[in-house]
């Protein structure tokens, strides 16, 4: 897949706001909540993906998200949705409104590490963003685990349906204990979703608790399967050294 800017419909979608306008004051006037923000690369094969990751990285200087860190996915890949697109490498961050994701998408930094890094480096890139239905969640520490889940309601299922198993399930999944944050809700950028609606996070202590997971939440799943048509399952984990906000 040939990418072009053209491929980032964010670049052009929110006018330009004022670079005057402070991480601080734009806290001032939001209610507080948690805005996740995925990107999904997959970074071709013949490319070193350092530089890439080193710019995005670095995006974390524009002082306008409370967590951001970029890496390679874990393997094995954990749906055959996962296997098939192939994935290689994530972005994940946090923000306190979707205007300060707006401040982000089109602030000039961003909008050339994509030029220079990502897209020469990338065959294919997916983006989901959701409010979390917990606001204010702390940032996920450096060496701590995520497994990213996003879903594709089958016909006839809706996101809102998705999201309820979700929140039925989600006190089962937890019981177990390891899990030390979860964030989901519905897709609000659907230009770069490939047609999945609903993102969900589960924070872990360490890869090993992505291993233990309780038996709860196997029951979870068995309440959210029946509406899916496709889902992607990617763990990752946040990078030693990841400063945030």
């Amino acid at each position: 897949m040939l990418l072009s800017v053209k491929t980032f419909p964010f670049l052009h979608r929110h006018p330009l706001i004022s670079k005057s306008r402070s991480f601080s004051t734009t806290m001032a006037h939001q209610t507080p909540a948690t805005v996740e923000h995925v990107v999904l690369f997959k970074v071709r094969e013949s490319v070193d993906p350092a530089a890439m990751l080193s710019g995005l990285r670095s995006l974390t200087s524009l002082n306008l998200a409370t967590h951001l860190s970029a890496g390679p996915v874990l393997r094995p890949l954990r749906s055959a949705a996962a296997a098939d697109l192939g994935f290689t490498h994530l972005l994940h961050s946090r923000y306190p409104s979707k205007d300060d994701l707006s401040l982000y998408a089109a602030h000039p930094d961003h909008v050339l590490v994509v030029n220079s890094h990502v897209i020469p480096s990338c065959d294919d890139v997916m983006a989901v963003d959701w409010v979390s239905h917990s606001p204010s969640l702390p940032p996920p520490p450096p060496g701590s685990a995520l497994r990213l889940t996003f879903a594709k309601p089958k016909q006839g299922s809706s996101a809102a349906q998705l999201l309820d198993a979700i929140a039925d399930a989600a006190p089962a999944a937890a019981e177990g204990g390891r899990i030390l944050q979860l964030s989901y809700g519905e897709n609000f950028s659907p230009a770069r979703a490939k047609g999945y609606e609903v993102g969900m996070i589960a924070v872990f202590p360490g890869v090993e608790d992505l291993e233990k997971a309780s038996e709860g939440t196997e029951a979870a799943k068995e309440k959210v399967r029946p509406l899916l048509e496709s889902v992607i399952v990617l763990d990752y984990v946040v990078p030693e050294g990841t400063e945030s906000l």
